[in-house]
């Protein structure tokens, strides 16, 4: 004979009991895309992880802004991808370490498309050196365009952004395991992290989801123009997949946190890092 207790644990465990039920499918159309009529804004938007970020968007329907630094080139070629996919794109030059060119940027989307959906703050600079060959130009020049634009981009973003919005922010492993020769890097993606929570709590009562992704070693231009070439050979190896990632293996996790399949997603890190554990 089941005691009380036994009695009481099967009826609240059964489903077909429960007054409120719990949600186990959304609605799924097939026919349209994950990002369909979203408008997105993603710098360093034309080349490396944010060509990818770009045509990955493009494939799920997404019009997109691709926000790059003077490199016309990779900028055209990640506009005509992005159109290949059967979408628009917007190419803003503009150097968002300034907080006027923030402002400009938010404002030649709206005007171009009167929306805006999904901010993907990707742009990075980088300077590997010892700490006493850290230049104080090259500090500057390295926070204020990792993370001293997310806050400008935000700040002019937010008037548009509406609920069910999403912010994404790209740090790095960095962040998480250091890199001695990254320092000013490693700290500016560290406080990534740290606007990425804080930005989070801030916006829930508007309904805007704020995330961020930690790269670890992906195969980039940024890599391939800063790191010495003697270890180009070898980047990535020491991961525990051994090998570098691709952009296109960074990009989903991209689409993901910027659509409603991450709707319960807030203040987090996704880390694509090849098989690393960290904690955070």
């Amino acid at each position: 004979m089941k005691s009380d207790k036994e009695k009481i644990d099967k009826k609240t465990s059964a489903e077909a009991a429960m007054k409120v039920k719990p949600v186990f499918e959304r609605e799924y159309d097939t026919l349209n895309k994950k990002l369909a009529d979203k408008v997105a804004i993603v710098t360093g938007g034309d080349s490396g992880i944010g060509r990818a970020i770009c045509i990955a968007f493009a494939r799920e329907g997404a019009r997109v802004g691709i926000v790059y630094i003077d490199d016309d080139a990779d900028a055209k070629e990640t506009k005509k991808l992005v159109e290949e996919k059967g979408s628009e794109a917007l190419l803003i030059n503009a150097d968002i370490s300034i907080e006027k060119n923030c402002r400009k940027v938010i404002r030649q989307v709206i005007d171009k498309w009167k929306q805006l959906d999904i901010l993907v703050n990707n742009a990075a600079f980088q300077f590997p050196a010892d700490i006493e060959k850290i230049e104080e130009k090259n500090l500057l020049k390295t926070f204020r365009t990792n993370i001293f634009s997310q806050l400008f981009l935000v700040q002019a973003a937010l008037p548009h952004l509406k609920e069910g919005s999403s912010i994404i922010n790209t740090t790095s492993s960095t962040a998480y395991t250091g890199n001695p020769f990254l320092l000013d890097y490693s700290s500016s993606k560290g406080a990534i992290v740290s606007f990425t929570r804080s930005l989070s709590g801030m916006l829930n009562s508007k309904k805007i989801r704020v995330n961020a992704v930690a790269p670890g070693p992906i195969w980039t231009p940024l890599i391939a123009s800063t790191f010495p070439d003697e270890t180009l050979d070898t980047f990535g190896k020491d991961t525990p997949m051994q090998r570098a990632g691709q952009p296109a293996e960074v990009a989903p996790a991209y689409v993901f946190l910027a659509s409603d399949d991450a709707s319960y997603i807030t203040g987090q890190v996704l880390h694509v890092n090849g098989g690393t554990i960290v904690n955070g």
